[in-house]
């Protein structure tokens, strides 16, 4: 487990090496546009932070609720957040959070889906994660909108979520003068510093490894097994055979 901090002000240098110092890990900071410059990461602080010995998290947020406004909304982020990471030079391979920063409930799901799968398609070069509560964090992961996952406490009603890479448990406090929240972190946090290589480009998502559930599997080899007994052209209960056979191989189940 790694200590962590998220801040809206930028760091200087001196205070990145106090932070540092104080036993922090990562530091969690802002890619948003140049109109929010009061909050935004450049290369300049990336280099700071790098230099004391922490890593980087990047966020994009430039409002609370943005997310609710869907896909187009998470495709002019994805857009944006591409821009101020190859402006700052993150290096391809790690991760862009976008938060999700309101109690979202069960209607808002869908919305929030499509918001992060468009903001994603952005972003081939990098992992895409998702900040919000213990249900948003839930609910993503279920749907594989995203593949990274910070959690805050807000919202989250004393749950923690086992997907969780980071976990934000408290808010405004103060360390060394600098205003933060405290995080932790439990591994593929997607961080990043200026001097690390980059690392491997995700690859488009019909190449990506996927392993179906097996429940999900059998529910399918239910239903061919059932067009099977409907049909007594052999040609076709061979292909529901291969099929069956094929569902079988996606979710590691023994093949008969």
């Amino acid at each position: 487990m790694a200590k962590g901090l998220d801040c809206a002000i930028p760091l200087s240098a001196s205070n990145a090496k106090v932070l540092a110092g104080a036993g922090f890990v990562f530091a969690a900071r802002y890619l948003v546009p140049e109109r929010l410059s009061w909050k935004r990461l450049n290369r300049a602080e990336a280099e700071a932070i790098t230099s004391a010995g922490m890593q980087i998290v990047s966020v994009y947020e430039t409002s609370a609720n943005r997310p609710a406004g869907g896909a187009a909304h998470g495709k002019s982020d994805g857009l944006a957040a591409l821009r101020e990471a190859k402006l700052i030079g993150q290096p391809k391979g790690s991760a862009i959070y976008f938060a999700v920063d309101y109690d979202a409930g069960q209607q808002d799901y869908e919305v929030i889906e499509h918001y992060l799968r468009a903001a994603s398609a952005q972003l081939l070069d990098y992992h895409t994660g998702v900040y919000g509560s213990y249900a948003v964090i839930e609910e993503m992961a279920k749907r594989q909108a995203c593949s990274h996952f910070w959690q805050t406490y807000a919202w989250s009603r004393g749950k923690k979520s086992q997907h969780a890479n980071i976990y934000q448990y408290q808010n405004d406090t103060s360390v060394a003068g600098v205003k933060l929240d405290l995080n932790e972190s439990f591994g593929k946090e997607g961080w990043w510093n200026t001097r690390i290589s980059e690392q491997p480009v995700k690859p488009p998502l019909a190449q990506r490894e996927y392993k179906m559930e097996t429940r999900d599997a059998q529910a399918i080899i239910r239903l061919l097994a059932a067009s099977y007994e409907l049909t007594t052209d052999r040609q076709a209960r061979a292909e529901i055979h291969r099929l069956a056979n094929e569902i079988r191989r996606a979710a590691d189940i023994p093949i008969p």
